[in-house]
């Protein structure tokens, strides 16, 4: 048995790779910004910078906590599921940091602190997204998923969707020019709802790598058309010429193409998984004859 602060460590007591892995992951933000600790203190805004990173890192390991359910059948590893309480309790560290590094540029005044966040838009949102992510950290322990039963907890974990909207948007909101970085991560963040509403439609737990296939290019149309009316909404200027500008790599890769590529890597290891564990079987079947 193991006690709760041993991250590294899985519910044998047992040293984990993978648990180890996801400690590294997420350090590596902090680690990040330690050795760039010279560049980052003499920029214009320190605080500033810190306050945009851990708020950035946050939406990362968001992500990649509701990435665990598809890729751990992509990747046909079931053992990713023990690291997903990990991940989340990782992401509301950052998100607390995020909040916390705020109220320090507001000078640690609570007044100052409070009547920015209920008087500016995008800080209402985030304030939003971070009650929610505080709540499910605070009902991710053992205990808690037996006080509330498994089926109340589930309902309740649900609303990490909603937070992943929230902080989308806020995210958004807080970008001032280029928005490619934010239009890229919100189509990543559409693909892992999408996998899940079509693993729901087909009444099924592992798409089928044509399934992928399909996913992959419906969500990169759907950027690509995101993106232009929200240039076309931005610029006064019509969708179509956007739309024709895809093409022009010259002017950089636009986020439609490289949710396209992402979607693609994991179709191939879909098919080279499928085609391992199809080899695997016959292999086992052929010993047993």
């Amino acid at each position: 048995m193991t006690t709760s602060w041993q991250l590294w460590r899985d519910r044998r007591g047992q040293l984990s790779t993978l648990r180890l892995a996801t400690l590294a992951l997420l350090l590596f933000p902090l680690a990040k910004a330690a050795l760039q600790a010279n560049e980052i203190a003499h920029g214009a805004r320190p605080l500033n910078e810190l306050i945009h990173r851990a708020g950035f890192w946050a939406l990362v390991f968001l992500g990649v906590t509701l990435a665990v359910t598809p890729f751990r059948r992509v990747f046909r590893y079931g053992n990713l599921i023990d690291i997903r309480r990990m991940l989340g309790v990782g992401t509301f560290c950052y998100i607390a940091t995020h909040l916390t590094l705020f109220f320090a540029d507001q000078s640690y005044d609570p007044g100052k602190f409070f009547h920015e966040i209920s008087h500016r838009v995008y800080l209402i949102v985030g304030a939003a997204a971070w009650l929610g992510l505080a709540t499910l950290a605070a009902t991710s322990t053992d205990g808690m998923v037996r006080r509330l039963g498994g089926i109340r907890w589930r309902r309740l974990h649900q609303i990490i969707y909603a937070i992943a909207l929230l902080a989308l948007i806020h995210y958004f909101q807080q970008t001032k020019a280029d928005v490619t970085v934010p239009t890229f991560a919100a189509s990543l963040f559409v693909w892992l709802i999408a996998y899940r509403l079509l693993a729901w439609w087909q009444e099924t737990s592992e798409l089928s790598t044509l399934s992928l296939l399909a996913l992959a290019i419906v969500v990169s149309i759907l950027t690509f058309i995101g993106e232009a009316v929200g240039i076309a909404i931005a610029f006064h200027v019509s969708p179509l010429v956007v739309l024709n500008t895809i093409f022009d790599f010259d002017a950089g890769i636009r986020p439609g193409w490289q949710v396209f590529a992402a979607g693609l890597a994991v179709v191939a290891v879909d098919a080279v998984m499928a085609r391992w564990r199809g080899r695997a079987v016959r292999t086992r079947a052929v010993a047993a004859e």
